[in-house]
């Protein structure tokens, strides 16, 4: 069934209801089949040999390249290789994700099963918070190597917490949990004072991407991120102190937009790239910003913002290109988080951006027709030769699945989807 919706609608597309049900409905039957745990993009660094090669190549990159370059052949060529450097875990940023798809779900059906789900994945959270921090926070569950150096294991990053703070919000919605609130208060509070900040104007600041400040600061998502939080948190809790911090997070990251629209991944001198979904993160906490406060500042860097992307982040096809500015030889074409992320702005910004809007409905059938496998798990790269089918809930597993579940939840609100419909995702 294809429902048409008019461009003042909730969705200025067509949307194949039928087809998206669908297609999370297999992705939950392969879910519940593969488990919830799996290895990662950073899988190939994050055992020991791999984590010395990468430290290697940021100290001595002449040498350090020789060190890494077998890895770089086995993630172009060899990608199923991973279960050899590292093993399968769970992560929270992804757990955080399948917490906002199932409880989407729930609100779209009905579904009491949708619900049990999520709020199982957010008990999993409680158990896997940070350990020796006074408030609620999560990380990685393994060393990242980094161009600053090694940030450990358990250790918070700003650019998870955010997504377990709404993904405690959106059950809370459903349910008026007091444990969940109590959840999201202490995250709000970790995010408020445990990230250090530095002045870089009179009316802005860049916060740490680690409560240690030592870690890597001026990372324009991470500052988004952190202004997103806060400033949730401040109308969540009637909090201003929180507004405060985030008002100067935001500076930052608008006074760090480029003369075209774009954004580096930092401002720091050295990490000039563009990517696709770091471009998606920047602008979609703009675009949530905007909803909670009409900030003038925000309306004008999406505008701008999304002008660069239309234009230079997707090809001739109007599909996801990964860089616009590469930091590095890419030994991969296209990528599942970019589309995750490209589906999940575009629904957040309808109706805004023709252009967008238009490949809104490109991607959206490449997804459902392309990246989507036969088992209902999601293909994770197209390679230079061939594909990565090796699935990882963290790079876009878990993103792909709640940027469909929150396309059928805008679909509801718009009038899209049919009643008919209700109980055909099956959440066993």
């Amino acid at each position: 069934m294809e429902v048409q919706v008019s461009p003042s609608g909730r969705l200025a597309s067509a949307v194949p209801e039928d087809k998206v049900v669908n297609a999370v409905r297999r992705f939950i039957a392969w879910l519940d089949r593969y488990g919830e745990a799996s290895y990662d993009f950073q899988s190939f660094y994050a055992g020991r040999l791999g984590k010395s090669a990468k430290a290697l190549y940021y100290r001595k990159p002449a040498l350090g390249t020789l060190a890494v370059s077998p890895i770089i052949f086995c993630e172009a060529l060899l990608p199923s290789a991973r279960r050899f450097f590292w093993k399968r875990q769970r992560f929270p940023i992804a757990d955080a994700h399948y917490t906002m798809g199932f409880a989407l779900l729930a609100q779209v059906f009905g579904e009491d099963r949708s619900y049990r789900r999520a709020t199982h994945f957010l008990e999993i959270l409680e158990k896997t918070r940070c350990p020796g921090f006074d408030h609620d926070c999560w990380g990685y569950p393994y060393d990242w190597v980094t161009l600053r150096g090694t940030i450990k294991e358990g250790t918070p990053l700003i650019t998870t917490v955010p997504y377990v703070y709404e993904a405690f919000k959106l059950v809370y919605e459903i349910d008026g949990y007091p444990r969940w609130r109590q959840v999201m208060r202490s995250v709000a509070q970790h995010a408020f004072q445990d990230y250090k900040d530095f002045e870089t104007s009179v009316d802005a600041s860049t916060c740490s991407y680690t409560p240690d400040p030592r870690d890597s600061v001026g990372v324009i998502n991470a500052n988004a991120y952190r202004a997103f939080l806060l400033f949730s948190a401040a109308r969540d809790f009637s909090e201003e102190k929180y507004a405060a911090v985030g008002e100067r997070n935001l500076n930052f990251v608008i006074e760090s937009q480029n003369a075209d629209g774009s954004w580096y991944y930092a401002n720091d001198g050295k990490r000039h790239f563009t990517d696709h979904f770091h471009t998606c993160f920047v602008l979609k906490a703009l675009a949530k910003i905007e909803a909670l406060t009409s900030h003038p500042k925000c309306t004008k860097a999406i505008e701008r913002g999304v002008g660069y992307y239309i234009d230079q982040l997707f090809d001739e096809r109007r599909l996801p290109r990964p860089f616009s500015r590469a930091p590095r030889l890419t030994v991969y074409r296209r990528e599942l988080y970019d589309y995750a992320e490209c589906l999940n702005l575009a629904v957040l910004l309808r109706g805004r951006f023709p252009g967008l809007d238009r490949i809104f409905r490109t991607v959206l059938d490449e997804v459902l027709t392309v990246w989507q496998r036969p088992d209902g798990s999601f293909r994770t790269r197209q390679l230079l030769l061939g594909w990565d089918h090796t699935p990882m809930h963290r790079w876009g597993q878990s993103q792909m699945f709640r940027s469909l579940c929150f396309l059928l939840s805008r679909a509801k609100n718009g009038q899209v989807v049919g009643a008919s419909n209700c109980g055909e995702v099956a959440v066993g």
